[in-house]
C-alpha cells in the first residue's frame, strides 16, 4: 500500500526481474482497468465540467469493476492457498478490511507492506508520469496515508512493514518452503496413538529398523524418519518419556511431531492455564508431581515451560511430497480439502479434533466421518478415532489401533504403503468402557455408505490398495439395497474365474489343459490340482451351529444362508429352510462342530443341478434354440440330399449342413446333460470345493489338496453334499494323464475341470499373485456358450483372438477382497469393514467384460 508515485509498481517489476516473485503471482488494480476499460487511467480536472463529470463517471466505473474482477481472481487464489502481491494504494480501512476478512475465510495470512516515501518526492515522481494524478490528489492521499500509518497495527493484519525510500533500495526478498511440507526422502514411518505407550513405541521401532546410537538416538541405516500423528502422551504409563523422547528426536532433525487434542490441552496446563484435567490427561500431573518431588521445583517449572514450547511449536498436519508433489497429508484427527497447506485457529482446531455434531450423555463428541468429503488426490493419514483394525477408506489411512486400551500401536510405511504393528502389553486406561470395547458392541451397527459412493479403496493383505470406482460403487449399493440378502451375512463373493491367458496352439480347440498348466510352470508352479468342473451354479453357505450362536456374528437367529455370486438368496425360503435344517442336522450328529471346535463353517461350492438357476435361461434361449436349429437344419439337410441327385455340385452345402446339423444335435444333448427334475430338496447336490473358515481360523493357508479332503469328509456327512473327482500334476506323466482325463469327461460332455496351483494363495518368484485357478471348459462344453457354429474354421479363428486379460485381473481383484473380507469376519471386525470388500466384488462384477469368457 502506499500513495500513487510511491513506487508500488516499480518495486514488483523489480521482484519479478530479479526471480524473487513470479508475474502470476502479481495483481495490479491498474492491470485490470485496462483488462476491462482498455485504459489504467482517465484525466479529467483539467475538461469542461460537462466533460469531466462524464469521464470522471467512467472512470469510477472502470475501477468499480477492474476491483471486482481483481478482487475475484485474488479470492480464488485465496482458497487455493497461492501467494497473491496486490498492487494498489489500499488507503483507507474498510478496502484493506476486504482483504484481512478474505485471508482469514481462508486461512492464509494477510501481510502490509507499507511504502513510505516523503511527499516532496511523490509530487516529483508525478510531474515526470505520462498522466500525472495531480498535486491536489498526490497531497490528499499522502495525508490519508499518514493517518493509515498509526492505525493500521489493529486492523488485523498478520504482520506489517514500514518500507521507507532507503529500505526499498536495499529490500532482499527471501522465498521460504512451507514449513509444513516434507520431503519423504528415503522414507518416513507415521506411527498412531501412542498415549505414553513408551515400551510399545520404542519396540515398534526397533521392528522398523530403528537402533540406538551412542547417543540414545534412534536412527535408522536408510535414513528413515519418523512422525507422530500427536496425542503421544496421556492415558498411558510413561507421559514424559514420549513427550521427551519426541522433544529430543524432533530437536535433532530425525522425527517430527504433529499437534493434537491431548498435546494441545497439555500445553495450556503446563503453562498454567486453568485447564480441568480428565480423560487420562490427569495420569500427566501425576507425574510431574513424581518428577517434581524428585528433582525439586525449579527443574520441575523449567520442564514444564520447554514442553509447553515444543507442544505449541507443533504443526496441525504435514504434507508428504516426492519429487516436490503433494503425496499424503499427515495430521491428527482429519482435515478437510481445503485446509491443506494452510495454517490458521480453526483449521488446528479442526486437526486435533475432527468433525463432530454435539456430544453424548457421557461427554464424548458424537464424530462425523469427514473422509466421505474428500476428493483431493493426496493419502490422509490420520489417527484420533480409535479402531480395531487400520482402516483404508476414500483415499484416507486410520492408524489409531487403541495401543492404550490394549491394542495395537501402529505405524505406516511411506511410500511403501505398509502397516507395521506391536501389541500392547496391557490395557493401560484402567477401563474396560473404551473406544475398542465400545467399537465391538457396535461392529454390527449398518455401515455409512456415504463414505462409499464416490467411490473407495480396500487395503488388503494379499493385493494391497484396491481401487472401487464411483460408478460401479453407486450400481453395487442399488444391487444391495434391493436385491441381495442381508448385508450382515453378505460376508463374502466368490471372484469369478478366467480361462486360460493364451489360446491353446492345438487346431480345433478353443481351450485346452496344455496352457493352464505352462501358466503356472512358467509361474514356478510345479505341483498343482486339477478339479472336475460341476455344471452348476456358484454357491456360498454359512452354517452356524446353533440359532443362538449366530446372533453374535449376524445380529439374527439362524441356522445359517444360502446365496448366490451376486449375493442374492439362492433358493427359495422355504427349501432354503429345509436344506439349512438338513444340513445341521446331518453336521450336528457327526460332531463337526464339536469336532473342530467351531461356531460355524464357511464354504464355496458349487450347487447343482444348473436349472435350479437357471431355469428360464434355459426354457427361454438354450431349449428354443436347439429345437428350431434342429427343424431348420434338419429340413435343409433332407431337401439338399434329394437335390444332390440331380445336382453333385451341391455335395459340399450338403456337407456344411450336415456339420452344422451336428453342432446342432451336440448342442442340444449338451446342456440336457446339466439338467435333471427336482422335488423339493429332492435331487439337490452340493458340492463344496473350498472350506473358508471356522470361528477364529481361516484355511488360506492349506493346501488345494487339503481342501479336497474336506470335501471327500464332507460328503460323508450329508446326502446333500457331494464329492469331487480331482488329480494332483506334478510331471509330465500326471499332465499327460489329466490332459487324457479331461478329453475323456469333456467327450462325454462334462464342462471340463479347474487347474489350481497348489497352494491357495500362489505367487511367482518375483512376489507376483498368481490366478486362483484357470477354469478349462470342453469342446462340447463350449457350444452354449460361444454359439453351436463356433468351432466353424472362420469363428474360432476369431474366438481365438479373445482377451482375457481383464477377466485375470478381475479374478486376482476379487480373489482379494474375498480373502480380506472373511479374514475380518472371523476377526469379528464392523460389518461396514466387512461389507466394503464384498461391495467391492459386487462394484467389480459391474464393470463390463466379455460374459462367455
Amino acid at each position: 500500500m502506499g500513495p500513487s508515485n510511491s513506487g508500488k509498481t516499480t518495486l514488483l517489476e523489480s521482484w519479478i526481474k530479479k526471480g524473487y516473485v513470479k508475474p502470476s503471482e502479481t495483481v495490479s488494480s491498474d492491470q485490470f482497468r485496462l483488462l476491462v476499460g482498455y485504459t489504467d487511467f482517465i484525466e479529467w480536472t483539467s475538461r469542461p465540467k460537462d466533460e469531466a463529470d462524464v469521464l470522471l463517471q467512467e472512470y469510477q466505473t472502470i475501477s468499480q469493476k477492474a476491483f471486482e474482477t481483481m478482487e475475484y481472481i485474488i479470492e480464488t487464489r485465496s482458497k487455493m492457498g497461492k501467494l497473491t502481491i496486490v498492487d494498489a494504494t489500499h488507503l483507507y480501512e474498510d478496502d484493506r478490511k476486504r482483504y484481512i476478512d478474505l485471508a482469514k475465510k481462508n486461512h492464509i495470512p494477510c501481510i502490509a507492506l507499507l511504502l513510505d516515501v516523503p511527499t516532496e518526492t511523490l509530487l516529483e515522481r508525478d510531474e515526470n508520469r505520462e498522466f500525472p494524478r495531480g498535486k491536489k490528489r498526490v497531497k490528499q492521499q499522502a495525508q490519508v496515508f499518514a493517518k493509515s500509518k498509526r492505525s493500521i497495527k489493529r486492523e488485523g493484519f498478520r504482520q506489517q512493514y514500514v518500507l521507507t525510500k532507503e529500505d526499498i533500495s536495499e529490500l532482499e526478498v527471501v522465498r521460504t518452503k512451507n514449513k509444513l511440507e516434507l520431503d519423504v526422502g528415503t522414507g518416513i514411518d507415521v506411527i498412531g496413538d501412542i498415549h505414553a505407550c513408551y515400551e510399545e513405541l520404542i519396540q515398534l521401532l526397533e521392528r522398523l529398523g530403528y537402533e540406538p546410537n551412542e547417543e540414545g538416538f534412534y536412527t535408522h541405516p536408510n535414513g528413515r524418519k519418523f512422525l507422530s500423528v500427536g496425542d503421544v502422551m496421556s492415558r498411558g504409563p510413561r507421559s514424559l518419556d514420549s513427550m521427551l523422547f519426541f522433544k529430543r528426536h524432533v530437536e535433532a532433525n530425525l522425527a517430527y511431531m504433529i499437534d493434537s487434542n491431548h498435546g494441545w490441552k497439555i500445553a495450556r496446563w503446563l503453562g498454567g492455564r486453568n485447564v480441568t484435567l480428565t480423560h487420562g490427561d490427569e495420569k500427566v500431573a501425576d507425574e510431574f508431581t513424581r518428577y517434581e518431588e524428585e528433582h525439586g521445583t525449579e527443574k520441575a517449572e523449567a520442564l514444564k515451560r520447554e514442553l509447553k514450547d515444543f507442544l505449541l511449536e507443533a504443526p496441525s498436519h504435514y504434507i508428504l511430497t516426492k519429487n516436490d508433489v503433494r503425496v499424503a497429508v499427515v495430521t491428527h484427527a482429519g482435515i478437510k480439502d481445503e485446509y491443506i497447506g494452510k495454517q490458521s485457529y480453526h483449521i488446528s482446531d479442526f486437526c486435533r479434533y475432527g468433525d463432530s455434531e454435539g456430544f453424548y450423555e457421557n461427554g464424548k463428541p458424537i464424530r462425523k466421518d469427514w473422509y466421505t468429503n474428500h476428493h483431493t488426490k493426496e493419502l490422509i493419514i490420520w489417527g484420533h478415532d480409535c479402531k480395531v483394525q487400520p482402516l483404508v477408506v476414500n483415499n484416507t489411512v486410520n492408524i489409531d489401533q487403541g495401543a492404550v486400551f490394549g491394542g495395537s500401536l501402529t505405524a505406516f510405511q511411506y511410500p511403501e504403503k505398509q502397516f507395521v504393528s506391536v501389541k500392547a502389553k496391557e490395557n493401560y486406561s484402567g477401563t474396560e468402557d473404551n473406544p475398542l470395547t465400545q467399537w465391538q458392541k457396535k461392529r454390527l451397527d449398518p455401515p455409512n455408505i456415504a463414505r462409499f459412493l464416490n467411490g473407495y479403496s480396500v487395503l488388503t493383505d494379499t493385493y494391497g490398495d484396491i481401487k472401487v470406482l464411483e460408478g460401479t460403487a453407486k450400481s453395487a449399493i442399488d444391487s444391495v439395497s434391493h436385491f441381495t440378502i442381508p448385508i450382515e451375512e453378505l460376508i463374502y463373493i466368490p471372484p469369478t474365474m478366467s480361462p486360460t491367458p493364451k489360446p491353446p496352439v492345438l487346431e480345433g480347440y478353443l481351450e485346452h489343459p496344455k496352457e493352464a498348466f505352462d501358466y503356472y510352470q512358467s509361474n514356478d508352479v510345479q505341483t498343482m490340482v486339477v478339479e472336475k468342473k460341476h455344471m452348476g451354479s456358484r454357491g456360498v453357505l454359512l452354517l452356524f451351529k446353533d440359532k443362538e450362536t449366530a446372533v453374535h456374528y449376524v445380529g439374527r437367529e439362524t441356522l445359517g444362508t444360502i446365496y448366490t455370486r451376486t449375493g442374492r438368496s439362492f433358493f427359495a425360503k422355504d427349501v432354503e429352510e429345509q436344506i439349512l435344517s438338513t444340513l445341521n442336522e446331518d453336521l450336528m450328529r457327526s460332531n463337526y462342530f464339536s469336532k473342530y471346535n467351531t461356531d460355524f463353517v464357511l464354504l464355496d461350492a458349487e450347487i447343482l443341478p444348473w436349472n435350479l438357476k437357471a431355469k428360464e435361461l434355459i426354457s427361454s434361449q438354450y431349449a428354443h434354440v436347439a429345437e428350431v436349429a434342429l427343424l431348420d437344419r434338419r429340413k435343409l439337410s433332407e431337401k439338399l440330399k434329394k437335390a444332390l441327385k440331380h445336382n453333385q455340385s451341391i455335395e459340399t452345402w450338403l456337407s456344411e449342413v450336415n456339420l452344422k446339423l451336428k453342432n446342432a444335435e451336440v448342442f442340444n444333448e449338451v446342456f440336457q446333460k446339466y439338467c435333471w427334475n427336482i422335488d423339493g430338496v429332492e435331487g439337490i447336490q452340493i458340492a463344496p470345493f473350498h472350506v473358508l473358515a471356522h470361528s477364529g481360523e481361516t484355511f488360506f493357508d492349506k493346501t488345494h489338496l487339503w481342501h479336497m479332503e474336506r470335501n471327500a469328509e464332507f460328503s460323508s456327512l450329508s446326502d446333500l453334499f457331494i464329492s469331487t473327482d480331482f488329480m494332483v500334476v506334478h510331471d509330465e506323466k500326471s499332465m499327460n494323464k489329466a490332459i487324457e482325463w479331461w478329453e475323456s469327461i469333456t467327450e462325454e460332455g462334462h464342462e471340463g475341470f479347474v487347474v489350481k496351483p497348489e497352494t491357495f494363495i500362489a505367487r511367482n518368484e518375483k512376489g507376483k499373485l498368481l490366478q486362483p485357478a484357470i477354469k478349462v471348459r470342453g469342446r462340447k462344453y463350449l457350444h452354449i456358450i460361444y454359439g453351436m457354429d463356433y468351432l466353424m474354421p472362420e469363428n474360432l479363428n476369431r474366438l481365438k483372438q479373445r482377451n482375457t486379460s481383464k477377466k485375470q485381473k478381475h479374478a486376482l481383484l476379487e480373489f482379494a477382497l474375498g480373502i480380506e473380507g472373511i479374514t475380518r469376519f472371523v476377526n469379528k471386525d464392523s460389518i461396514e469393514r466387512i461389507h466394503e470388500c464384498a461391495l467391492g466384488t459386487l462394484a467389480l462384477e459391474m464393470e463390463p467384460v466379455d460374459p462367455r469368457l
